[in-house]
């Protein structure tokens, strides 16, 4: 039998791909393959592509994958060259317009079966409203919502020039109204298409530069690297850059499609990558595709979906259990990392995020740096997401799940979102900058963490499914309306205000109550249980909780450097005073509604015993927050990377 296996590996062979190349060769050194999707084509479990320096305009979609962990079939770049597999096609022969306009025809032949002018960008939970919709201009939005009152239409084509994108506009003649300046960011970069039988018409702006003396592309392809069936397992792709694709909306009730993604498999790598420029996902770990997909956004629908997954395979044997390391993944316009039920098992770990809903053209939800439905048992760790709509979402099932280790900030709307889950899950050591966290959800421990900004949290009366302990197996729905969450050592920064509660009346029948500490907590089912919490500045524990309260304001500094980022901040000499204790599963107890203990995701016990760093903490009274023993007054650590 060992010999069998070992048998094995010693065929094992290294197919290499040249821009050079030649598809009919053998793939060596020396007579390599031009396209990945030839090594693809021929490539067996256990085997290795590498791929060498140069751009590969294609859709690399594997036809097959490896048999386990240690048998897998690797796409690799070759070490220390650059290579990029791109979604775009260079366009070329621009004539020039009134008002700075250029104009250009590509045959509808250069897209084949696909052409994302075509496609409209559209699904289940998507709104095509922005926040603004038209031109800018003199200080004033033209808003195109007036003459189309039904939204305008988005779609998954996109211009590029130098590797910057253009902003796709609602109408052509918005591109030559004078000193035109178009979404959030005012760029007066700007695109309109005509789709026509045989050709295509893409009228642009480029800031008052000439494109053909420029790197000009269109997309051109859904993906970049997608196998089109599921069930493909064991595949690594490392060392890319991988950009301009078109992928379609990608909600929890259809195919979850990215630039890059697994298809509904398991046991994938992926790592050291550079992700970017996707109209919508950047890497999706998500759902696989059926008749259902887009009927409907809401509850109904999507405990259907969750019904239907268990007969193509939903379970830890078959689906997820990912790694996701190491990458950076920008400028998507829906979601940096998505997942619906496909991500369970899965690692999310040393990640740099950010630029997410940058053009914000359009609105919806499943919108985040990182939005999971079913994070079963997931590690999300050691990430920085930063300029995102929203950092990390966990949105329904988020069960047995670690957040631990991130650094949030500057995101548009929260850091983190727990929506309707019974836990329990566990979120440590993070460090959140930016305005909001919303919690919308049950069974909850947040431990050692730095919220130097304002908590959210409601009552709902929807029904979620919970699960059997680290498996799928669904026990029952319940609603929202328990509370029975756990706040340990963590430290809260205010804004100086005396009272920072804040009632938001978003929805026509639940109040939403946001405050800087956990005074809001007070309006949940129950209080919290909590334990050595640290309050800065105005920051409010909630009622009955024995917690330090200072006035001072620890004025926090974020920089970022060339080797990395900097947090600044005031250590009051009072934190040394704070009582708290070392938290284990024993402490936490157990989630109420699933009746489970808090563990790690592989069932182990949890003893949260090292900080933001990995450094050991003091067992008898642990520091508040992320780092332990951090000094007192004017401190300075470096926060990201982390090594």
């Amino acid at each position: 039998m060992l010999l069998c296996v070992l048998s094995g590996y010693a065929s094992a062979k290294e197919y290499h791909v040249s821009v050079n190349g030649m598809d009919g060769s053998y793939g060596s050194v020396s007579k390599p393959f031009k396209t990945i999707s030839a090594a693809a084509a021929v490539a067996q479990p256990g085997d290795t592509i590498t791929v060498h320096e140069g751009i590969y305009r294609e859709q690399v979609s594997p036809p097959r994958g490896g048999t386990s962990d240690d048998n897998q079939i690797v796409y690799q770049a070759a070490p220390g060259e650059a290579v990029e597999i791109r979604g775009s096609e260079v366009v070329k022969n621009w004539t020039k317009e009134a008002g700075g306009v250029w104009k250009t025809e590509i045959p509808n032949t250069l897209f084949g079966k696909f052409n994302p002018f075509a496609d409209e960008v559209k699904g289940d939970w998507f709104n095509p409203r922005g926040p603004k919709a038209g031109v800018y201009k003199d200080g004033e939005w033209l808003d195109d919502m007036k003459e189309n009152p039904g939204g305008r239409k988005h779609h998954t084509g996109c211009v590029y020039q130098d590797g910057e994108w253009l902003f796709e506009a609602g109408k052509k003649a918005d591109l030559f109204v004078e000193a035109g300046r178009f979404g959030e960011q005012k760029t007066d970069k700007a695109w309109f298409a005509e789709v026509g039988e045989k050709t295509t018409t893409v009228y642009a702006t480029f800031g008052g530069s000439n494109p053909n003396e420029s790197l000009t592309e269109v997309n051109v392809r859904q993906t970049v690297f997608y196998p089109r069936k599921p069930f493909l397992n064991y595949i690594t792709v490392r060392g890319f850059k991988m950009r301009h694709a078109a992928p379609p909306w990608a909600p929890p009730t259809a195919e979850q499609m990215g630039l890059i993604g697994t298809h509904w498999s398991k046991g994938w790598i992926i790592e050291n990558n550079e992700i970017s420029h996707s109209i919508n996902v950047g890497l999706s770990l998500g759902k696989y595709g059926d008749e259902f997909d887009n009927i409907g956004a809401s509850n109904e629908a999507y405990l259907n979906a969750i019904d239907r997954a268990y007969s193509n395979g939903w379970n830890k044997e078959t689906i997820g259990s990912h790694i996701i390391r190491n990458n950076e993944i920008f400028y998507c316009e829906q979601a940096g990392i998505v997942g619906s039920m496909g991500a369970s098992y899965s690692k999310i770990i040393g990640n740099h995020i950010h630029h997410i809903y940058s053009q914000r053209r359009f609105t919806g939800a499943e919108m985040a740096a990182i939005k999971f439905h079913a994070s079963i048992d997931m590690v999300i760790e050691g990430n920085c997401i930063h300029d995102a709509f929203l950092a990390i979402w966990l949105d329904w099932m988020a069960q047995g799940p670690r957040v631990s280790r991130n650094l949030l900030y500057r995101n548009i709307c929260h850091d983190l979102y727990f929506e309707v889950n019974h836990g329990p899950y566990l979120v440590d050591n993070n460090i959140c900058l930016s305005e909001t966290n919303r919690h919308l959800s049950q069974g909850g421990a947040f431990v050692h963490n730095f919220f130097a900004c304002k908590w959210g949290n409601w009552a709902d009366s929807r029904q979620t499914p919970y699960f059997k302990a680290h498996t799928t197996e669904k026990i029952a729905d319940h609603n929202l309306k328990v509370g029975d969450d756990r706040f340990y050592n963590n430290v809260f920064i205010g804004n100086g205000a005396k009272d920072s509660l804040i009632v938001v009346n978003e929805h026509p029948t639940i109040p939403y109550y946001f405050s800087f500490g956990l005074r809001c907590y007070e309006k949940r089912p129950r209080l919290p249980e909590t334990g050595g919490n640290f309050y800065y500045h105005g920051a409010e524990p909630c009622a009955n909780e024995k917690a330090v309260v200072v006035a001072d304001n620890p004025q926090i500094k974020l920089t970022e450097e060339e080797d990395g980022v900097y947090l600044e901040y005031t250590v009051s000499p009072k934190q040394k005073e704070g009582k708290t204790e070392l938290v284990t599963t024993e402490l936490l107890g157990k989630a109420q509604v699933p009746r489970q203990e808090f563990t790690h995701p592989d069932g182990s016990p949890l003893k949260i015993d090292t900080d933001y760093f990995g450094k050991k903490r003091n067992l008898n009274n642990p520091s508040s927050g992320p780092f332990e023993n951090p000094g007192t007054g004017r401190v300075t650590l470096k926060v990201w990377p982390v090594k």
